[in-house]
């Protein structure tokens, strides 16, 4: 592994590939290399802004792109077998700069994986600007055979979704076996049939693919020939990995969005395929969902004095109100996105493998035994084997409370961009439902130190789907119930229908308290300065 730095930018070399940085500009990404071969250049950040929702019939809606601008290039751990590399800046054209963010680029040593840290902080007017998409955007150069460059989604668990931009399956005219069986395994493709190789130009050559996940139960992959015709429909299903390829037998780039259907709405873009200069594009918000809306979920409902406000909202709804105190100002989200730098076109097989390490990738951590000799959080842990047997009922209630709230972030669809990771907080035994409704009794927001408690039965028991379940807590409530700039930072916002909702605005919600197990167990960088902003607030 090396990092060089120089005055415009910065260089990594795994051994595997080279990626390069620019100081400034739009491109966060400059170009990364295999081999002498370019494989990915140009990347930035786009963001599509409306300035309303059009709910009227007769709305006249404006829309707005803006790329990343960049402001810092920072090298924040240079190896040997680790490197971090942090972009700052902002959204921009020009009119208007705004919706601050941060990257984060992991390298490793030997490793065609690129894993990328994305974090967006809201600092817009909520009434006026509605995030119609937001992703990273790069350019893919192709240079082979139109039938030889092949595009792969990955669907629910081991699915894979195979294809080529020009595909020779199917014809009136055969290829030769040879050739079909090359195509769908990914391979260069042999000698053509004569006859089928002086009517190649008459086979539709499919540039444009799409795979969107608006809901957490349904996703499609949609494919046209370019821009100003249809869309044919090419498969569907319910979870799909977020996981996508473009390239051909001589390289090309695995990309996927984590948590793909759990923080829809998602979406993996091709566009150009059949040209020199494709693009792709990671939607971590997806353009062909409706526009993020952020606006207070009510008018103030005549609450205008403290009196009020304490009968109409503590009194009867639990709800902390004030006027202008529901705001998303300050409110960020981070996403986890991951390219692969591959030599060729992935078997279906090793694709199906990079679709699970996208979705669970692996995570280095002590044992439950190690923990407690450890005594780093606390000298009181113990483990369930160590329970008296006074206390057995204790141990089987605590572990009846996590598969139940597990089960009920399925059942009830606890899912969503800026939902997923988060708990309801009472129960309505006559609708037998949460009271995702009902002002302080909807979403948790931490109130309950539920993070606190996750990450406690997790070291105790070393349960994966409990680090997995307390991981996305720790994500969620450390970003979206926080207020990162504005005047309410750096406090949280207390239960509410909304994250941001509540005008109670507390550290017990951001406190370092609720993130310091999972920076110990994996010194994420985000998470660690999140926890010296409320050390520093604190002093």
């Amino acid at each position: 592994m090396t990092v060089k730095e120089a005055a415009d930018g910065i260089e990594v070399d795994t051994g595997i590939f080279a990626c390069r940085f620019a100081s400034s500009g739009k491109y966060v990404l400059s170009s990364i290399t295999r081999a002498g071969r370019e494989v990915l250049r140009d990347g930035a950040l786009v963001l599509l802004r409306q300035d309303r929702t059009a709910t009227a019939d007769d709305a006249q809606v404006t829309q707005q792109r803006f790329d990343s601008a960049i402001t810092r290039l920072t090298v924040e751990q240079r190896g040997p077998l680790r490197a971090v590399v942090k972009v700052e800046g902002k959204h921009a054209n020009a009119q208007r700069q705004w919706l601050p963010f941060t990257l984060r680029f992991y390298f490793y040593a030997g490793s065609d994986a690129l894993r990328v840290m994305h974090t967006i902080v809201f600092d817009g007017d909520e009434n006026r600007d509605f995030v119609r998409g937001i992703g990273l955007q790069f350019t893919a150069p192709q240079t082979a055979q139109l039938y030889d460059r092949h595009v792969r989604f990955a669907g629910v668990d081991d699915g894979v979704f195979g294809e080529a931009v020009r595909g020779l399956t199917g014809l009136r005219r055969d290829p030769g076996a040879p050739a079909r069986r090359a195509q769908i395994a990914g391979e260069a493709v042999p000698a053509i049939t004569p006859v089928v190789e002086k009517l190649l130009q008459y086979i539709p050559a499919f540039g444009d693919w799409t795979l969107s996940q608006p809901t957490a139960d349904s996703f499609c992959i949609r494919k046209r020939t370019t821009d100003g015709h249809a869309w044919l429909d090419s498969a569907a299903g319910t979870r799909a990995s977020g996981l996508g390829y473009l390239g051909g037998p001589g390289g090309g780039l695995a990309f996927g969005i984590r948590n793909f259907w759990q923080s829809h709405p998602a979406q993996l873009d091709i566009r150009g395929a059949h040209t020199d200069a494709a693009k792709v594009t990671l939607w971590v918000w997806a353009p062909d969902a409706p526009p993020m809306d952020l606006r207070f979920y009510h008018d103030g409902l005549g609450m205008d004095t403290y009196e009020e406000q304490y009968k109409g909202g503590l009194e009867i709804t639990y709800e902390d109100y004030e006027p202008g105190f529901g705001t998303p100002l300050g409110v960020a989200r981070t996403s986890e996105l991951m390219l692969w730098i591959l030599a060729a076109t992935p078997a279906r097989a090793r694709f199906a493998e990079l679709a699970q390490a996208l979705r669970e990738p692996a995570v280095i951590v002590p044992t439950p035994q190690t923990t407690v000799e450890a005594g780093v959080f606390g000298r009181a842990l113990s483990l369930p084997s160590q329970t008296p047997p006074g206390h057995a009922a204790l141990e089987k209630q605590l572990d009846w409370m996590f598969d139940f709230y597990k089960g009920q972030q399925d059942q009830r669809s606890w899912y969503g961009f800026w939902n997923y990771g988060d708990v309801m907080h009472t129960y309505d035994f006559d609708r037998h439902e949460w009271r995702y409704d009902i002002g302080g009794f909807a979403w948790d927001n931490s109130e309950l130190a539920t993070d606190v408690w996750l990450w406690m039965y997790y070291l105790r028991t070393g349960r994966a789907d409990a680090f997995r379940f307390a991981e996305a807590m720790t994500r969620h409530t450390g970003e979206v119930d926080v207020h990162h700039l504005g005047k309410f930072a750096p406090l949280g916002s207390r239960h509410n229908v909304q994250h941001w909702g509540c005008s109670a605005k507390q550290l017990r919600i951001s406190t370092a308290l609720n993130r310091g197990c999972y920076y110990l167990l994996t010194a994420d960088e985000r998470v660690g300065v999140l926890m010296c902003v409320q050390n520093e607030g604190a002093r």
